[in-house]
């Protein structure tokens, strides 16, 4: 993972910032979302002073990535004021278009502070089953989705791979972590928690309608991603990712989520909207 977000500068000059980047092989051969965003906000930031950083970010998914080739990023320096700067990442493969994204970058400076409290009363990481005791039953290629990861999950409620359980609520929370120490660059850090914040946020969708991964001929694809970064925490330590749906309607369900680090310090927020298709669900179901 850290290998792909690490991103070379390409020997091409336009009126933009080029850089180069390969794909994590993918099973099923498309190009994971997270990946994208966060080799966008690592593009962007190579623009950017050092100690101006990330702060939030709206993109657009236009077209499914192929994990087997390499990925073009064009970085537009649109603006750079006294505290903020402002970017436009565009992802290509062969020539074409598959991600656009707008990132705003600040100084730190000081101002009013406040937060949504992380919830209570939610079960320790350590005392939820790890991601292979929920797979049982899986296709092996199916299992590798989940396996392959770099991440370590724990969902509260049981994860919806292979069931979605018997209630239907438009929440969840997942535990999650980056499987091993990585480097104190807070830069990366912030890449990393935009790689894993496009991991489960649909899943508040599919539980309101009682709908697991395996359900056949479900089709989702993300459309848009948007992401704020509040306070900085590590990433390879546990962080409690808060998620909700308001809506679903039209083949389209809109998720929105909180990540929180184990001592409560919110780190981050993230809305996205996906495109859903449930084989038998009506067309205004929801």
């Amino acid at each position: 993972m850290l290998s792909v977000i690490d991103l070379s500068a390409s020997d091409a000059r336009t009126t933009e910032d080029i850089f180069t980047g390969a794909s994590q092989s993918m099973p099923l051969g498309r190009v994971y979302g997270g990946q994208v965003l966060a080799q966008s906000i690592v593009a962007a930031s190579r623009t950017i002073p050092e100690e101006r950083i990330v702060h939030s970010m709206h993109g657009y998914f236009l077209r499914p990535g192929d994990s087997a080739k390499g990925i073009t990023f064009s970085v537009d320096r649109i603006h750079d004021g006294r505290s903020f700067s402002t970017r436009r990442t565009q992802a290509f493969q062969e020539g074409v278009p598959i991600f656009s994204m707008i990132a705003s970058f600040q100084d730190e400076d000081p101002g009013l502070d406040h937060q949504e409290p992380m919830p209570e009363d939610v079960p320790a990481p350590e005392d939820l089953p790890d991601v292979e005791a929920h797979l049982s039953g899986l296709h092996p290629m199916s299992k590798r989705l989940f396996t392959d990861r770099p991440v370590d999950l724990r969902h509260i409620p049981a994860p919806i791979y292979v069931t979605a359980g018997a209630e239907k609520a438009p929440r969840q929370a997942v535990w999650m972590r980056i499987r091993r120490p990585i480097p104190d660059d807070p830069a990366v850090h912030r890449a990393v928690l935009a790689y894993l914040s496009d991991l489960t946020i649909q899943e508040s969708i599919l539980r309101a309608h009682g709908v697991s991964w395996a359900t056949p001929g479900l089709k989702v694809a993300s459309l848009d991603h948007a992401m704020w970064w509040h306070r900085f925490g590590r990433v390879d330590e546990w962080m409690l990712y808060v998620q909700e749906s308001p809506s679903a309607r039209g083949g389209r369900g809109l998720a929105s989520g909180r990540i929180y680090a184990a001592d409560g310090t919110l780190m981050a927020s993230v809305a996205q909207e996906i495109m859903i298709r449930v084989p038998g669900a009506g067309s205004d179901a929801g």
